[in-house]
């Protein structure tokens, strides 16, 4: 069934007509305060893992800024060490609103029975609202294809990422291979950027990370962990070789605790909706790249990858 899932193209997976940032009448939210903002003290914005954390803060500055000066309400950011942390915070109910990969999200949803909503989802340059995990080798490494990964170190980059563990391996499985036994060793380097360092490093043969899969592989594509540690100077696309893609993978959304106001989140929607037309310098920062905008999601959209991490889970407990 998930197998299935997996291989529909991503446009099925959308609800009718979602509002997009392409469309015309999106406009920008009108600066004041709301209703909503009387019971919230601040609003409380989680920052995934994956990236260290003074860049992190440094890219979404600018958005915490905007969202106090759009809404007349404090914002905080609250960054985690990985994805797990927060997964727990929603769960403490300690968040707001993140941006989540689909696998954390889904995470989340599980862990609070359904208590988180996705709102929106980033909508690459050719409308598609996907993106691939892509596995990487040193380009000096002479491993060419996946075969050549075989007794080979593979590092993950989260337990709780979909590109950086749980696609690939339910997409190698696919292929007949078991992670378990085809590789040598397997381990978790802490995050997307410390994978692909961990490999440049030696510490590993392979690592596994997010790219959109669009644009120039030389420049480390339009948007995603390439680009963004090609843009720092952290690497140099030359230095990598690229051995494997994913099938495409539904972009994470931006997520919110269910249970806050509907006023909420509809002007998060609109928030967001019409951030690359009216910052599109934010945009590209919170976004690690370029692309078409947002668009629409619900629920609906990543139940899939809720059903992926079930089966992640029940496989674990049968091998354990």
């Amino acid at each position: 069934m998930l197998a299935g899932l997996l291989a529909l193209p991503l446009p099925a997976f959308a609800q009718a007509a979602p509002r997009r940032s392409l469309d015309a009448a999106v406009a920008f939210p009108a600066a004041g305060p709301r209703d909503w903002g009387q019971s919230m003290r601040q609003l409380r914005i989680g920052l995934l893992g994956g990236e260290n954390e003074s860049d992190r803060l440094g890219r979404f500055g600018p958005y915490r800024d905007l969202l106090e000066a759009t809404f007349k309400l404090p914002a905080r950011l609250f960054p985690a060490s990985d994805y797990a942390g927060v997964i727990q915070a929603f769960g403490a109910k300690q968040l707001d609103i993140a941006n989540m990969s689909p696998s954390a999200y889904a995470g989340a949803w599980l862990d609070t029975n359904g208590g988180v909503e996705p709102l929106v989802t980033t909508e690459e340059s050719d409308g598609s609202i996907s993106y691939v995990a892509v596995m990487l080798v040193r380009a000096d490494s002479g491993i060419t294809g996946i075969e050549g990964m075989r007794g080979k170190a593979m590092a993950w980059s989260d337990p709780n990422s979909a590109s950086g563990f749980l696609i690939p391996r339910f997409s190698l499985r696919k292929q007949g291979i078991s992670p378990e036994t085809f590789f040598g060793r397997t381990g978790f380097a802490g995050g997307h950027e410390q994978a692909v360092v961990a490999v440049l490093q030696k510490q590993y043969d392979a690592a596994v990370t997010w790219a959109s899969g669009q644009g120039e592989e030389s420049e480390g594509f339009t948007r995603g962990a390439l680009r963004a540690m090609v843009e720092k100077g952290l690497v140099e696309m030359k230095q990598l070789r690229v051995i494997w893609r994913s099938d495409p993978i539904i972009n994470g959304p931006q997520t919110v605790r269910k249970e806050l106001p509907e006023a909420f989140k509809e002007d998060m929607r609109l928030f967001h909706l019409a951030l690359p037309k009216a910052h599109p310098e934010i945009y590209r920062q919170i976004e690690r790249g370029g692309g078409a905008g947002y668009r629409e999601v619900t629920a609906a959209d990543y139940q899939f990858m809720i059903d992926m991490r079930r089966q992640e889970a029940a496989e674990r407990r049968r091998r354990n």
